[in-house]
């Protein structure tokens, strides 16, 4: 039988420094990336109150994400600069 090929997505990438100090020790799939970054946000309450798809950056999130609020979808791209 061949072996599976892994999709690019669970491909596990080289994290950045200020990445790897929200989520963990890299190398990780992309997917991983995301579940521990929510982790991340829910655990301190990053999640604008009346707007839930916003992302408050603290600190270290500003290091990923800017200073700003980020829009949930606009955050996968901002931490896609992150990853090699």
């Amino acid at each position: 039988m061949a072996k599976q090929k892994t999709s690019k997505f669970m491909e596990p990438k080289k994290l950045s420094p200020e990445l790897a100090a929200i989520v963990g020790k890299g190398p990780m799939p992309r997917t991983e990336v995301t579940k521990k970054l929510w982790e991340y946000i829910k655990k301190h309450k990053r999640q604008d109150e009346k707007n839930r798809r916003l992302i408050n950056p603290d600190d270290k999130l500003a290091k990923v994400l800017g200073k700003k609020p980020i829009n949930m979808f606009d955050m996968t791209k901002e931490v896609s600069k992150h990853l090699s």
